[in-house]
């Protein structure tokens, strides 16, 4: 075996010499076996260099884009990381890094379902099987704002320190995965019944290159290109990265870390009177515009008029999770695939001027939901956006009588409400309890136990009780089972929600 190369510019030399074997048709695999035996190991800031000197010397960047994924799978595993820096948690790079997780563990649950096909049919129906297709499709979109946090606040720092071709060249990645994930998504939607055959022809053409993309870009920003930039940029302008992050969101997680890089200052970008909000009847500061705010006894989430999640409110008594990760999201990605219909007739509706508002209510956990969506308007009339408001109604809809004499508000009797609240509805009795599901299971393995939960009740004669267990409310299970005449009843303890449902 040759000796490895060890000189610098040998190794940028020869690497270069690589990826221009490629590009003239040489197979990854024997530039693979011909890295390793010469090099070993790439340094990870070396490819970056490369593609700067190959795109300034008159390789084409169409080129390289097309190239790059096949030097990507030349170098996998030969990937130097010697010297690499380590952030703290909440730096930008670790956010990219937690994201890059979550999105992971989806394509995971997405390989299983594409590797069996005809058993996970059978096990959940087809139906059943392709929501569980579109859900996690819709989880994938969000990786829009994964990427326009690199195009938008990475790569112009990088810019800044004259590397201009690799950010050129993924971001052309970023959009050929875009467009994998919209193909996805068409063709999950295409009407029509699919048939195992043709569900497994479209998983081959349409669904794994999207889902393979995403794996390739995880790659490519962990071995390389997060690398680099820790190199790169100081820790003021990785302040600035962080600082900015809010106004574009996060992919599929909420970080749990503030961040602040020790001995580094930079000036609000507003002074107290710029952040001073004027209204027709009144004016108050950003401080006591999100008291007000998070102090209303309903949850309010926004959404603009481009229909992307744009604030919601954070109120000590939340009604529904929400998190930072959904800010920018389309708000059809927010939904289950089988209610989006209703979501997209809402949105539709008030945009054509045909509706204001759109009221709902819930039994849920015992407690009566009030949800109401309205339509907002500027005074010309134009479609601002909607507006989602949430209220808790059980103790209000208990009032009696007047309330004239001052009285207070405490932890204790909204407590003691809560807990008369779930002691639950007359039918309810824990003693005519015939089966219990514990789903967690089968939900960690992408089944859904709707149709388990349907054949298991038809044996229930009148009056007796099927629970099921979750970590989270089964609204739409809910909706089903009240629509198939049965009663139903929720309640919450120590994170995990019991759902009963009681044949009538």
């Amino acid at each position: 075996m040759s000796e490895l190369i060890n000189n610098s510019q040998d190794r940028k030399e020869l690497l270069k010499h690589m990826i221009l074997q490629l590009h003239e048709g040489v197979a990854p695999e024997a530039v693979k076996a011909r890295l390793v035996e010469m090099m070993s190991k790439v340094p990870y800031g070396l490819v970056v260099e490369v593609e700067q000197e190959l795109i300034s010397e008159g390789l084409p960047e169409a080129e390289v884009l097309r190239l790059c994924d096949i030097h990507a799978e030349a170098l996998e595993g030969h990937i130097d990381f010697t010297g690499m820096k380590i952030v703290a948690p909440g730096h930008p790079v670790d956010t990219f890094k937690q994201e890059n997780r979550e999105l992971g563990k989806v394509v995971e649950r997405l390989n299983e379902l594409f590797d069996n096909v005809a058993e996970s049919i059978a096990r959940l129906g087809i139906q059943s099987y392709m929501n569980n297709l579109k859900a996690l499709f819709n989880s994938l979109m969000d990786v829009d704002k994964h990427y326009r946090r690199k195009e938008n606040l990475l790569f112009p720092f990088l810019e800044k320190y004259g590397i201009t071709g690799p950010p050129k060249v993924m971001w052309g990645k970023h959009d050929e995965t875009r467009n994998f994930l919209k193909n996805a998504i068409n063709a999950l939607n295409v009407s029509g019944d699919f048939d195992v055959e043709g569900l497994k022809s479209s998983i081959e053409i349409d669904l794994k290159p999207a889902a393979k993309a995403i794996t390739d870009m995880i790659m490519k920003e962990e071995e390389i290109l997060f690398p680099m930039t820790l190199d790169k940029l100081t820790e003021t302008d990785w302040y600035q990265i962080y600082r900015q992050t809010n106004e574009i969101g996060y992919c599929l997680y909420d970080p749990k870390f503030s961040w602040k890089p020790q001995g580094v200052e930079i000036a609000d970008e507003t002074s107290a009177e710029e952040g001073t909000i004027s209204l027709p009847s009144g004016k108050f500061d950003s401080e006591e515009l999100l008291a007000i705010l998070n102090s209303m006894p309903f949850d309010i989430t926004f959404v603009d008029r481009h229909d992307k999640v744009k604030y919601f409110s954070q109120g000590k008594e939340r009604i529904f999770d929400r998190n930072r990760a959904i800010l920018g999201r389309d708000v059809r990605m927010c939904h289950p695939p089988s209610s989006v219909h209703i979501v997209d007739q809402i949105i539709g509706d008030f945009k054509a001027g045909k509706a204001d508002s759109a009221p709902f209510w819930i039994q849920m956990q015992g407690k009566f939901i009030h949800i109401e969506y309205f339509a907002l308007r500027n005074e010309k009339g134009d479609y601002l956006g909607t507006m989602e408001v949430s209220q808790d109604l059980t103790e209000k809809r208990s009032l009696e009588g007047d309330q004239r004499l001052l009285s207070y508000r405490t932890n204790e009797t909204k407590q003691k409400t809560e807990t008369t609240t779930m002691n639950g509805p007359a039918w309810f009795d824990k003693t005519k309890i015939k089966v219990t599901l514990d789903a967690r299971p089968l939900l960690a393995q992408g089944i859904h136990p709707l149709e388990q939960v349907i054949k298991e009740t038809a044996g229930l004669n009148p009056g007796e009780i099927y629970e099921i267990i979750t970590s989270f409310p089964p609204a739409p299970m809910i909706e089903k089972m009240a629509a198939a005449g049965f009663e139903t009843h929720s309640d919450m303890k120590d994170g995990l929600f019991s759902t009963f449902f009681c044949k009538k």
